[in-house]
């Protein structure tokens, strides 16, 4: 992708890039009190910035502008239906893209980055989990080589809770190669 640069969010960008994050949570969960903050975003720079295994990444085009985010963070082991062993496991949260810049990859590069990282930190296991009201993001998180472990009901909100260990990330790889390799060989 052209003119885009992904870097760490920093201290001095905080007081842009939260703002945007809620900007985004009330737009797409509208149904939700606009006043009562996560505590992750509460607790932004303890999470995301001084956490060992917290890092939120930061898309910029070649204005500057803000265009796309997406963070990991501890995983804090929640929902305790999902059983989920001590493996090294962060939670990614907060994949937010501006609509001008959707269906341009700049999901998948944010995401790219992010697993570059977590393979850095010696992560073990990446867990999320989305909602069908979410168009898309199911198919999305597929995509990038997640699994789904549970759907669910969490709090009134269908939710779908997925898992992608990254030891296994170059297997999806080299399976969705091997498959695209096959259809262009098919192809008239």
């Amino acid at each position: 992708m052209e003119n885009i640069s992904i870097y760490n969010v920093s201290e001095l960008d905080v007081a842009e890039v939260l703002p945007y994050v809620l900007a985004f949570r009330r737009l797409l969960f509208p149904m939700l009190d606009p006043n009562k903050i996560p505590q992750d975003l509460q607790d932004f720079e303890a999470v995301f910035l001084h956490n060992h295994t917290g890092t939120f990444l930061q898309a910029r085009n070649e204005e500057g502008a803000l265009v796309g985010v997406i963070g990991m963070m501890e995983y804090d082991y929640r929902f305790p239906h999902l059983n989920i062993d001590v493996q090294q496991t962060v939670e990614v949260a907060r994949l937010f893209v501006d609509p001008d810049y959707r269906r341009t990859g700049l999901g998948s590069l944010l995401f790219e980055q992010l697993m570059q990282i977590a393979k850095q930190k010696q992560i073990e296991r990446l867990y999320l989990h989305t909602h069908p009201f979410l168009t898309g993001a199911y198919e999305f998180w597929l995509k990038q080589g997640f699994r789904l472990l549970d759907y669910c009901d969490e709090s009134g909100f269908p939710t779908m809770h997925m898992e992608l260990m990254v030891s296994e990330l170059p297997v999806i790889n080299q399976l969705q190669d091997n498959i695209l390799s096959k259809e262009l060989f098919l192809m008239p």
